[in-house]
């Protein structure tokens, strides 16, 4: 099932997409709402176009967005990093949560060094503590495209990045879950990042370091994971600031992130005066 949030006069609502239709559930709460109420799934039996319709993000208030840095061996090579032993983990704000289609913006007062990062987000469907590797995937409601999007001036001047990294609008995601019983192994997904058309990154999700199964668990022993919270699960390599010379996103950019059996996150670049 592909489940979208869209926006209407009176709020958000979910709907199922099927092909190049939307069919909205009859349920009126947003997503977070929709997982708590017990994931009602009565669809209404007309449609909409599919392009007539202004996609949300499909998770719009996560509890926590966690982050994994250097996930993919490629790209900690790229920057001369080693490979890390154990997750890399750091946090991206809720508030930097954006959607298909929107614009990415920034300050150029405040950066000017904004990045792109690929990456399969997952999302979590039921509560999960000191869950084991075995039992992982049954924590998982579902997979959607994530750019990790990132202001590198700030993030390796602060020495830390949270902030760098959680600028408004800097963690879109969508176009829509794909939930994971669509997607039987996550770790077989082709996925690729283009940039005004221009192919950026291109690398499969069976490179990550730390596998989606081993993520959830290994963070699960650490916090509490709860419905609706976001995993970021790391980029390969060919991001902006480790190409000769660096590449970073300008105004008016156009920037996509595809994975197999997902689809396509699309948004421009705008920078603010």
């Amino acid at each position: 099932m592909k489940l979208a949030q869209f926006k209407t006069g009176s709020g958000l609502r979910l709907g199922i997409v099927q092909g190049d239709e939307l069919f909205p559930l009859t349920y009126s709460g947003d997503f977070h709402a929709w997982l708590v109420a017990g994931r009602p799934l009565a669809a209404s039996n007309s449609s909409l176009p599919l392009n007539s319709v202004n996609l949300a993000a499909p998770v719009n208030r996560p509890g926590k967005i966690i982050a994994i840095g250097l996930n993919y061996a490629d790209h900690a090579a790229e920057g001369n990093i080693e490979n890390p032993k154990e997750p890399l983990i750091f946090a991206k704000f809720p508030s930097s949560i954006n959607g298909p289609g929107n614009d990415i913006t920034w300050a150029a007062q405040i950066t000017k060094k904004v990045d792109f990062e690929a990456e399969l987000a997952v999302i979590i469907g039921e509560k999960s503590v000191n869950c084991a590797p075995d039992i992982a995937m049954t924590k998982v409601f579902g997979y959607t495209c994530g750019n990790d999007v990132s202001a590198r001036d700030l993030q390796f001047g602060d020495k830390q990045w949270i902030r760098g990294k959680s600028l408004d609008s800097f963690c879109p995601i969508g176009p829509w879950i794909v939930t994971s019983d669509e997607i039987k192994d996550p770790q077989t997904l082709s996925i690729c990042s283009r940039l005004n058309g221009q192919i950026m990154q291109q690398s499969n999700t069976a490179n990550m370091i730390f596998p989606v199964a081993k993520l959830v668990s290994y963070l699960s022993r650490h916090f509490t994971l709860e419905p609706g919270d976001i995993i970021m699960t790391g980029t390969p390599s060919g991001v902006g600031v480790f190409r000769e010379p660096p590449i970073f996103m300008q105004n008016g950019d156009t920037i996509e992130i595809e994975i197999a059996g997902i689809g396509t996150l699309k948004n421009r670049c705008r920078v603010l005066s």
